[in-house]
C-alpha cells in the first residue's frame, strides 16, 4: 500500500485536541471552572468499557472535567432516565453521553430523547438532527461524520460539485454524513442493503464513505482512479475469512498468530491503489471521532447559556 495516500488521523486528532485545550483554558478564565463531560456506561461490555476509558483519557488531555457513571447490566430504563435527569440539571455537566449499545432490555430511543439537547455531545437528539437538516450554525453534530468533514478540509478536498456516495444509512454515520456533504454542495447518493448495482454507483463517485459494517465489501474495482475513500468500518475477521490482500500483509498475519483475528474496514486495502486519499483501518476514524467529542463538549459549554 502506498503510505503517502493514507490519511493521518492521529495527527489531525491531536491538532483538534490542542485546539480544544486552548478553548478550555479560556473557558476556565471566563467561568472559573472547567467544561464538564458526563459519560454513562451500562453493563460490562468490553469494547464499550475501552471506549469510555479512552474518552475519559481524552478529557484529561484537553482540560475537560470528566464525570463517569458505571451502572450494572440489570439497570432499568427508568433508573437510567432518573440519572439522566439529574445530569441534565447539573450545572457542572456541559456534555452528556450514554455509551452505546445499551443492554437489550433498555429503551435506547427513550434514553437518547431524554438527554438535554444542549448537552447532547453525540448529536443524536431529534432537536440536533433537525438543526443539522436546517444547517443551523449552532448544532451538535454526530462525531464521526463531523470528523470526516474536518478531515476533508484539512486535506484540501472541497466536496462542492463532487459526486459523493455514502454506503450505509445509519442515524449515527450514514444519514448525518450525507447531510453534511449535501450542505457543502456535493451531489450525494445514499446506498444501503437494497441498492441495486452498488458497484456501478460507487464507480461514479469522487468521494466514497463506507459505513455499512460489512468487512471488505467495497472492492478495488468498484472505484475510479483518484477517488477519496473514507472507511468508517471496524470489523473483526479470522484467517478463514481473509482474502489474499489481507493474508499477504505481514502485520495482519501477526495479528492472526497473536490474537486469532485482525481488524478490517468496509473497504478492501487494495483500494489504496486507486485512491488519492484513503483512511487506514485500524487507526482510522476512531481517534478523530473522540477528538470531535471533545470539541462538541467545549461547544456545548460555550453555547448553553445562549442557545
Amino acid at each position: 500500500m502506498n503510505s503517502g495516500k493514507l490519511i493521518d488521523w492521529n495527527r489531525l486528532a491531536a491538532k483538534v485536541l490542542e485546539e480544544v485545550a486552548e478553548e478550555a483554558r479560556v473557558f476556565v478564565q471566563q467561568h472559573g471552572r472547567r467544561p464538564g463531560l458526563a459519560v454513562i456506561l451500562v453493563g460490562e461490555d468490553t469494547a464499550s468499557s475501552v471506549y469510555v476509558r479512552m474518552k475519559i483519557r481524552d478529557c484529561g488531555k484537553c482540560g475537560i472535567e470528566s464525570f463517569s457513571h458505571s451502572l450494572p447490566e440489570e439497570t432499568t430504563t427508568d433508573q437510567l432516565l432518573e440519572l439522566i435527569e439529574v445530569l441534565n440539571r447539573d450545572g457542572k455537566v456541559d456534555g452528556l453521553l450514554v455509551q452505546l449499545p445499551l443492554p437489550g432490555h433498555i429503551n435506547t430511543k427513550r434514553i437518547l430523547d431524554t438527554i438535554d439537547p444542549t448537552k447532547d455531545v453525540d448529536g443524536f437528539h431529534p432537536a440536533n438532527v433537525g438543526r443539522l437538516v436546517r444547517a443551523d450554525d449552532k448544532v451538535l453534530i454526530a462525531c464521526t461524520p463531523s470528523g470526516v468533514m474536518r478531515m476533508l478540509d484539512e486535506n484540501g478536498v472541497d466536496p462542492r460539485g463532487m459526486q459523493a456516495v455514502v454506503v450505509g444509512r445509519s442515524d449515527i454515520v450514514g444519514k448525518p454524513m450525507a447531510l453534511l456533504l449535501l450542505h457543502r454542495h456535493a451531489t450525494v447518493t445514499i446506498c444501503h442493503s437494497r441498492t441495486r448495482d452498488l458497484a456501478e454507483i460507487c464507480r461514479r463517485a469522487d468521494i466514497v464513505v463506507a459505513a455499512v459494517g460489512k468487512p471488505l465489501m467495497v472492492e478495488k474495482d468498484w472505484l475510479k482512479e483518484g477517488v477519496v475513500v473514507i472507511d468508517v468500518g471496524m470489523n473483526s475477521i479470522g484467517p478463514d475469512q481473509a482474502p489474499p490482500v489481507i493474508l499477504d500483509d505481514p502485520s495482519r498475519v501477526a495479528d492472526f498468530e497473536k490474537k486469532g483475528y485482525t481488524l478490517v474496514g468496509d473497504v478492501s486495502p487494495a483500494a489504496a491503489d486507486k485512491a488519492s486519499l484513503i483512511t487506514p483501518v485500524p487507526g482510522g476514524v476512531g481517534p478523530m471521532t473522540r477528538a470531535i467529542l471533545m470539541e462538541n463538549t467545549i461547544k456545548a459549554a460555550k453555547w448553553r447559556k445562549n442557545w
